[in-house]
């Protein structure tokens, strides 16, 4: 009787221990539940030593008198048995329990297919923090990203020149900032190369034109070299490459081929530019395909409205350039030209085009141009002319920033930084007013965060 006795508490003990265990390696049971689940352990295990000192007592019995002994066993045999039938009814009530909660943990609806890993992250942020993420601004003060819980910033040669200042800035930030940041540069190569001011060594880095008549070795030792330095930096989103035409529509060079900037006309160089982007990503630093659909406009769509008269048939063909490198870069950046012959307004503000862009996927993170730019807000006031650079209205701005995110870009970049407060104001406000801008800005931003989880920036 002892022996059976004692098999049934070591076989108690051990279900405590394989439920305790099952409940520390499951890490989607919300906190409200541990309080219950534990208690279930708790009450379990402290059975044990009692029972243990029943049977201490009994055999003390047992040596006195043989029918005391018997007697003892019988009470002690049944009232260990209730006790076991109560232990087990308590962990199978407690394992019930756990599992429900499980289920139930699993089974509620996760938000525009995030990893199972992001859900706690996601469940903790609030509207104002999803929208930050969406904000990508010209570094200036820490204590300004940080306040607002910004997603990204932009870095220019003029930060590098002051190596110090800005590694100082961004230290602050990274020890202060729950989510890290996208930090993104234009390292194009050639005329667009903002590692010439932070040393000379990399003066004279080639142009997209350049690396067009290079092999895939030499191209993707170049940009892993690059990449390196970038890295070092704390730099993990290069603004490059660019897949606008080599050719305009009427078989001329175009702007960006002037400029040595394009990687070519067509798809065929895709092999090429694909070292490039996968040079960079050895060493952890993602690329941003630009300027969709193909910029082949001779205006600067910086200081105003450039056009586009490009037909149909060769905006698909810049765009087949975009699509063929899609799965390997997952940033694009929208261009800022009007194209007259598929739509009424700048591209970037246009909701099919960006469509079109992430077409086939749905994960693909759309990126503006900088908003401050003068085009842009040209249009948003509706007026071919605008006034001084701080002095536009407050209406326009919201107009503008409106219009973004109707298209359904996902990172809005603004050189302005201290305009991304209004964003955020301007965004909250639409979220309070209707579930349609609060949904919109949720998919931005889960798109964002599962890119950044994906690039290993989120230490979960």
């Amino acid at each position: 009787m002892p022996l059976r006795f004692l098999l049934a508490i070591l076989a108690a003990f051990s279900a405590n221990i394989v439920f305790a265990q099952d409940y520390q390696i499951d890490r989607y049971i919300p906190e409200s539940s541990s309080s219950e689940v534990t208690m279930c352990v708790m009450t379990s295990s402290s059975s044990v030593p009692q029972m243990t000192l029943a049977v201490s007592s009994s055999s003390a019995t047992l040596a006195t008198s043989s029918s005391s002994a018997t007697s003892s066993s019988a009470t002690l045999d049944s009232s260990c048995s209730a006790t076991l039938v109560k232990d087990t009814t308590t962990l199978a009530a407690g394992s019930s329990s756990a599992a429900a909660v499980k289920h139930s943990a699993k089974s509620k609806p996760n938000p525009y297919n995030l990893p199972d890993e992001l859900m706690p992250l996601w469940n903790s942020m609030s509207m104002r923090q999803k929208a930050g993420q969406m904000i990508m601004v010209f570094l200036t003060s820490p204590q300004f990203v940080i306040e607002n819980e910004l997603g990204g910033v932009l870095i220019t040669g003029k930060h590098l020149r002051s190596f110090d200042n800005y590694k100082e800035r961004m230290d602050e930030i990274d020890s202060n900032l729950k989510i890290p940041l996208f930090t993104a540069l234009d390292q194009e190569g050639g005329i667009v190369n903002r590692l010439a001011s932070f040393s000379d060594n990399w003066r004279h880095t080639p142009s997209a034109l350049e690396m067009r008549r290079m092999d895939t070795t030499q191209i993707h030792s170049l940009a892993k070299k690059v990449g390196s330095v970038l890295k070092d930096i704390k730099i993990n989103m290069n603004l490059a490459p660019v897949l606008d035409p080599s050719k305009d529509n009427r078989g001329s060079n175009s702007f960006m081929e002037e400029s040595r900037r394009s990687w070519g006309n067509d798809t065929s160089n895709a092999y090429k530019v694909r070292a490039f982007v996968n040079g960079m990503r050895d060493n952890g630093i993602i690329c941003v395909s630009k300027h969709f659909p193909g910029y082949d406009s001779w205006t600067n769509s910086d200081l105003q409205i450039a056009i586009s008269a490009s037909p149909k048939e060769k905006i698909d063909q810049n765009i087949s350039f975009f699509k063929t490198l899609a799965n390997d870069i997952p940033v694009t950046m929208m261009s800022s030209v009007h194209f007259l012959r598929i739509s009424s307004r700048p591209a970037v503000f246009d909701a099919n085009i960006v469509k079109m862009a992430r077409r086939g996927f749905p994960d693909m993170v759309m990126l503006t141009d900088d908003l401050w730019g003068t085009s842009l807000r040209t249009w948003a006031s509706g007026k071919t002319q605008i006034a001084p650079r701080k002095a536009y209205p407050d209406k326009d701005f919201k107009r503008l920033v409106i219009a973004i995110i109707d298209a359904g870009n996902d990172i809005l970049m603004i050189s302005y930084t201290s305009k991304a407060k209004d964003m955020l104001d301007i965004m909250m406000d639409l979220c309070e007013k209707s579930s349609k801008y609060k949904r919109r800005i949720e998919e931005s931003a889960a798109r964002i965060l599962k890119l950044k989880y994906k690039m290993g920036l989120l230490k979960l």
